[in-house]
């Protein structure tokens, strides 16, 4: 009898018991809200390793990709082979604290008295009687991981962090595939994972605080234009298509609405709160650059600024955001997931065993740290950052991302003969590249020279573990003084808790958000030359 694996657990495999009842065996909690029939979708794993070995997929899988199955679905067919597989809602290193900010308190929902008042624009309503707290959810829907924080709106403090990663990965790592995918014949799937995974979350919420959902009175939620969208229900198809825009913001440049910002009721998304509560999703500023960068510019105080400064949200897409209140720019810069564990033959997300740091001696040898403190498996991005300013350093590479002496590849952790090959220093090149221009093209749109910044702001989870002087000297970043360089965490999760707390901020917010200047980066006429600048692993030229 051969042995299978959950995330990385050996378990002995035998014929037709399916992988749900492996998690079970381990205690290993997999959401699920239909009794194990297929129906909720929730299950997802990815099989790492003897695909083949399972019963074929179901009906209820056939909108599942690639290796993915549902647990309750597949079941081991040759107790033989050797079988990998993975929960989809393992817990990486996901950042949940940000940039603090005092916000005053003027929620949407209120206590008067015995009663639950909603603060509508036309009057006052009764919502319900007081139970003893009146909550809301901000919600951070990231392409890759997703943050929900609990929060009461009485004293103002976050009560409950709750983080996973987005199980909507079946449907592509990066967003123009989930467009793709939502626009075929299992359109509606992905938003359906997402209500059912928050749903899920809001159940361990109330169970280890022990509330009650219809104390929670609102869910706020920002995220990309297409997360953002998607979680709504509403078409993206439009998003992904030139000039890449949502319908709602065509709507509102057309004055068909006063806002990109989206009103709904928690009942009509079937989100499992208050029955007349309420959600509400961050304004969008254009084209890719949603509600998520909203909400970082909400969390810098942005509508207070004086001084211009730089704001780079490194991810799957990269935004970069340029001015003050006065003016601001905006650009995104499709990346992809090289720094997030795509792409790289051993790249990795944020999990133990990832390689987080890097030095390389004299004598070429890498020495590497891994989250957990345990035997490398795989690279994470700032390790990935690392490896290439040390091997640009040591000139074991040079700025065209070539190897000393016509070498294939450097093997960075020998323990589990991991390498970085020349392929994956062209994927981490492109990536780079992306980010590079977005920054290049913007300022010099703007118009400013770099010492004329006061700050240049680092914002999400990727961002905060990255060595900015590396960052900075392989062009991944502007080549700022590191003093004027500063970490703010996930700033888009506090902003998002800053909407939750203050309908003024969100009327702010709103208002700003509507003037910031969008750059499309591809009608540069010399953006080709940016791109092939960026893709030099060197510091970033003034511009």
């Amino acid at each position: 009898m051969s042995p299978i694996f959950l995330n990385s657990k050996k378990l002995d495999a035998n014929q037709n018991d399916s992988l749900f009842d492996f998690a079970d065996t381990l205690s290993i909690r997999v959401p699920t809200s239909c009794g194990r029939t297929g129906e909720c979708h929730e299950c997802i794993v990815e099989v790492r390793k003897g695909y083949d070995a399972l019963t074929p997929p179901t009906d209820e899988e056939k909108f599942l990709r690639g290796n993915y199955r549902l647990a309750c679905q597949a079941c081991v067919v040759d107790p033989e082979a050797d079988i990998d597989f993975a929960v989809l809602r393992r817990q990486p290193r996901i950042l949940t604290e940000g940039t603090k900010r005092h916000t005053k308190l003027n929620p949407a929902y209120l206590r008067v008295g015995d009663d639950v008042v909603f603060s509508d624009p036309a009057g006052p309503i009764i919502v319900d009687q007081y139970r003893g707290a009146i909550y809301g959810i901000a919600a951070d829907l990231g392409t890759t991981t997703v943050v929900l924080n609990l929060v009461n709106l009485e004293s103002g403090e976050t009560e409950y962090t709750a983080s996973f990663e987005n199980p909507q990965r079946f449907g592509g790592s990066d967003i123009m595939n989930r467009i793709s995918y939502d626009g075929g014949s299992d359109a509606g799937e992905l938003r359906a994972v997402m209500v059912s995974s928050i749903n899920f979350e809001i159940g361990e919420m109330v169970r280890a605080l022990k509330i009650r959902r219809r104390q929670i009175f609102e869910i706020v939620a920002v995220g990309n234009t297409t997360m953002r969208d998607l979680f709504f229900g509403l078409d993206v198809q439009s998003i992904g298509t030139r000039p890449y825009k949502s319908f709602v913001e065509d709507e509102f440049r057309a004055s068909k609405r006063t806002t990109t910002a989206l009103t709904t009721t928690a009942a009509k998304l079937e989100l499992r709160i208050h029955p007349k509560a309420t959600v509400y999703g961050g304004p969008l500023i254009a084209s890719h650059i949603g509600a998520d960068t909203a909400a970082d510019l909400l969390a810098l105080g942005i509508e207070d600024q004086i001084e211009p400064i730089i704001l780079v949200d490194v991810g799957t897409n990269t935004e970069v955001v340029i001015g003050n209140r006065d003016r601001l720019l905006a650009a995104s810069c499709p990346a992809g997931p090289a720094f997030e564990g795509g792409e790289v033959t051993y790249g990795m997300p944020g999990y133990d065993g990832a390689v987080e740091r890097v030095s390389i001696d004299d004598m070429g040898v890498a020495d590497c740290q891994a989250i957990g403190e345990i035997e490398p498996i795989g690279i994470c991005g700032s390790g990935l950052i690392d490896l290439l300013a040390e091997l640009r350093r040591t000139n074991l590479m040079d700025e065209l991302g070539r190897f000393k002496g016509g070498a294939s590849e450097y093997e960075f952790a020998p323990s589990n003969n991991l390498t970085l090959s020349r392929a994956d220093i062209s994927a981490l090149a492109q990536a780079k590249a992306a980010n590079y221009c977005g920054q290049a093209i913007v300022l010099r749109e703007y118009g400013l020279p770099l010492d004329r910044f006061e700050k240049l702001y680092l914002a999400g989870g990727f961002a905060n573990y990255v060595d900015a002087s590396n960052a900075i000297n392989i062009g991944f970043i502007a080549n700022m003084p590191l003093e004027k360089v500063e970490k703010v965490g996930n700033a888009s999760l506090e902003g998002v808790v800053i909407m939750l707390l203050s309908t003024l901020k969100r009327d702010e917010i709103e208002k700003l958000t509507a003037r910031v200047e969008h750059v499309e980066l591809e009608t540069a006429p010399d953006f080709f030359d940016f791109f092939v600048e960026g893709c030099m692993f060197k510091p970033m030229e003034s511009i």
